[in-house]
């Protein structure tokens, strides 16, 4: 039996917020000193970022909040920053999951399991709740969540996906991840808040995961295996806690090098008996550019394979865990075309189907000698990082039905 992604849908908020201007923004910033503007100004010029989305339209120059108003970033209390993840979280979840459920072949009606992902914030009934209520959906639906994971929470979701469905050939589960790190952006001198600042966005992704069998020609990702390790040293360079004035990230400059010292042993089990540079398609987290470069040399990877990680980097920044979901998008598109939507009026478009462009990751894109190479089926490895450090890696196939 066989487990696959159906399809993927993803949205994000109206407000782009491009990067330039969140760095003059954050630059200007009442405290900030002379090594604090330097620090910014490095930071976000090189992070490969061009645009984000945000909740917060005022860091955009859009309506005050007890977040941001007249230009100034507030020290505003964890539970004002909570209050602002309650009320926009909903349009997000809902737009990303109406947006996988287009053209999947597959009804709300056939949803048995709802798996939500989030790291930013909380409520109850929370967004597994939302999900039933906005979607309509059975109220007998089995509900999860699974929440302060951090950057990898897709990938325990997507395990428990996976069993879900093996242990019922027809099961449908609904996974969501959503997050609002902008609501946690903060004005500080400390190198490692700026890193945060510099890189963390909001957005939406969502998967159907199921062992039904898919409509003919439906392009798919088969999930073949799934691994979790914890590297042997890291524990303190990366961290995700609450505090007083929001969430902090603890985001060591050391932790490029110890990813890219010990990825190789996570990976290369996984992929055997092939080695990492023959796998043609890549879904790496793009926690920063640093980490991806790190990755990069230490698998011997290619631009193009990388392309799509950083593509989603340049668009979007790190939205925590529903960037990998993003990534896998872009590649599971019949479609590369990068375009960027939002959501307005409480409705969402998906971000856009693919988005790097024809032949990225893809030898048969704009070839029809080879067009249906994706009928044979592509490797496709992805992979996340998270507190611990915890390194989750993903095999999956790219194929059709």
């Amino acid at each position: 039996m066989s487990v696959h992604i159906r399809s993927i849908g993803t949205a994000v908020p109206p407000t782009e917020l491009p990067q330039t201007k969140a760095r003059d923004l954050f630059a200007a910033q009442p405290g900030i000193n002379r090594l604090g503007a330097r620090l910014i100004g490095a930071a976000f010029d090189g992070s490969a970022i061009e645009t984000r989305h945000t909740v917060v339209d005022a860091l955009a120059g859009g309506t005050d909040s007890a977040l941001v108003a007249e230009g100034l970033v507030l020290d505003a209390s964890t539970g004002a920053r909570n209050a602002v993840y309650a009320e926009r979280v909903p349009e997000l979840l809902l737009g990303a999951s109406r947006a996988a459920l287009e053209g999947s072949g597959l009804e709300t009606g056939d949803i048995t399991h709802v798996v939500t992902v989030s790291c930013t914030g909380f409520y109850a009934p929370g967004p597994d709740y939302e999900l039933v209520r906005g979607l309509g959906l059975s109220p007998r639906v089995q509900r999860f969540h699974l929440g302060f994971m951090g950057c990898y929470g897709a990938f325990p979701a997507l395990r428990a996906a996976d069993a879900f469905a093996r242990a019922d050939p027809n099961a449908v589960v609904l996974i969501v991840c959503v997050e609002l790190c902008t609501i946690h952006l903060t004005s500080s001198n400390d190198p490692e808040q700026i890193v945060a600042t510099s890189v963390f966005a909001d957005g939406a992704a969502a998967a159907l995961v199921t062992a039904r069998p898919a409509p003919a020609g439906t392009r798919i990702l088969t999930i073949d295996a799934l691994a979790s390790t914890i590297t042997d040293e890291g524990e303190s360079e990366m961290a995700w806690t609450i505090g007083d004035s929001g969430f902090r990230m603890r985001l060591s400059g050391y932790v490029p090098s110890i990813i890219g010292a010990s990825i190789e042993d996570v990976v290369a089990p996984l992929l055997a008996p092939t080695v990492p540079a023959e796998t043609p398609l890549w879904a790496i987290h793009p926690g920063g550019r640093s980490i991806l470069d790190k990755v990069e040399q230490a698998l011997g990877l290619t631009e193009e394979q990388l392309a799509p990680s950083r593509g989603v980097l340049r668009d979007h920044g790190n939205m925590s865990s529903a960037t990998v979901l993003f990534i896998l998008e872009r590649l599971l598109s019949e479609n590369a075309s990068d375009s960027r939507r939002g959501i307005s009026g409480g409705e969402s478009s998906i971000d856009g189907p693919g988005a790097d462009g024809p032949g990225v990751g893809d030898p048969s894109a704009g070839d029809p000698t080879i067009e249906n190479a994706s009928d044979r089926g592509q490797a496709l490895c992805a992979m996340a990082f998270g507190p611990g450090l915890t390194v989750e890696v993903g095999r999956f196939t790219r194929t059709r039905a």
